[in-house]
Formats: C-alpha cells, sequence, structure tokens
C-alpha cells in the first residue's frame, strides 16, 4: 500500500526501499531495531522516529504530498473505514499463510483458517454491498488499500475466488489494478 501511495503521489525517488524477510517466530532481517513489532512496513525518517504500520505511514505520505489522498469530512469517515476493512481483509488473508508456513502441521486448524477467510469474504460483501459508490469516486488511501488487499488475495489465495458473487467489485478491481502504481507495485 506505502509502495503503490508512492507511486500515485509521484515520490518514489524520496524514499529508498529494503527488503525485509522473516515471521513473527524467525524475525530474520526485519526492522526490529527500528520497530519494536517488527512489522513491516516501517519508514526509517532522517529526522525523527521511525514511523511503522501502512496507515500511519500513508498518513505521513499524503501529508508531504498536500493532503491528496485522505478526504474532509465528511468523506474522510468513509474513506477511513474502507481503509480499516481492506487492513482488516488483508490481515485475515496473512494469518492464513502464517497458519500453513508458520505452524507445525499438527496444530494447524482448518477451522481457524476457515474462520480468517469468513473475514475476508464478510469484508468483501460488505465492499460489494455498500462501498461501491466510494470506489467510483476519486483515487483516496481507501482504494489504494482495497486494491492491495485484492491484489494480495489474488497472489496468495488464488485457489478460492475472491470475485464469484462480487461483479461489482470484481470490475473495479479489474480496472484499478491497470493504475500504473498498481502495475509497479504489483507482487511477483
Amino acid at each position: 500500500m506505502v509502495k503503490a501511495l508512492l507511486h500515485e503521489a509521484e515520490m518514489t525517488d524520496r524514499v529508498e526501499m529494503v527488503e525485509a524477510l522473516g515471521t513473527p517466530l524467525e524475525p530474520g532481517s526485519l526492522p526490529v531495531g527500528q520497530n519494536p513489532l517488527g512489522k513491516i512496513p516501517t519508514l526509517e525518517r532522517a529526522d525523527g522516529a521511525a514511523l511503522h504500520d501502512s496507515r500511519v505511514i500513508c498518513r505521513y505520505v499524503d501529508d508531504l504530498a498536500g493532503g491528496r489522498f485522505y478526504p474532509g469530512a465528511p468523506r474522510l469517515w468513509e474513506t477511513l473505514t474502507l481503509e480499516s476493512t481492506a487492513h482488516g481483509i488483508t490481515e485475515a488473508a496473512v494469518l492464513i499463510v502464517y497458519e500453513g508456513r508458520v505452524r507445525p502441521p499438527k496444530k494447524q486448524s482448518s477451522e481457524w483458517v476457515e474462520a480468517q477467510w469468513s473475514k475476508v469474504a464478510r469484508g468483501l460483501d460488505a465492499v460489494e454491498a455498500r462501498w461501491m459508490s466510494h470506489l467510483a469516486g476519486p483515487v483516496d488511501c481507501a482504494q489504494i488499500a482495497l486494491a492491495c488487499a485484492l491484489g494480495y488475495l489474488d497472489f496468495r489465495h488464488a485457489d478460492r475466488d475472491w470475485r464469484a458473487g462480487r461483479p461489482a467489485l470484481a470490475a473495479w478491481e479489474a480496472r484499478f489494478a491497470e493504475r500504473p502504481s498498481m502495475q509497479a507495485t504489483k507482487p511477483a
């Protein structure tokens, strides 16, 4: 999400990307020195403490970009709520991946995996039913967060058809995925 926003804001030249790999059990090269939680993304600033969490970093980038990606009230509350929904979808999808990669096979729970997927499905259903008019508006961080969540679902959960029963969301994603920012940050 941060990378896509940097592209949308035409600020990629102002940030140096550093690859980080790890898991909660094996932090590897995760930025634990800059972010006590060791989560990515983390933005090291020359003029202050490191920032972490996509939403915090995106608010910072938006501020540097002149406030173009978080609208004023009352649309702000919709943007923040939709952004939170997109992050919840992503978090549940990541937890499914961790269940298969990090937990020993004997301790993995298919019920827990399906409970996480239920969160994803409920979030997607809510977007289809409630948020399509917001997605038709000017590009904001909620749209970027949602597009990234959907891209992650395609990347890590291609076997689950998130598009089924959600034609408006699927059509929006197909259009939004063509944006240069999304093409430049597509997972490989």
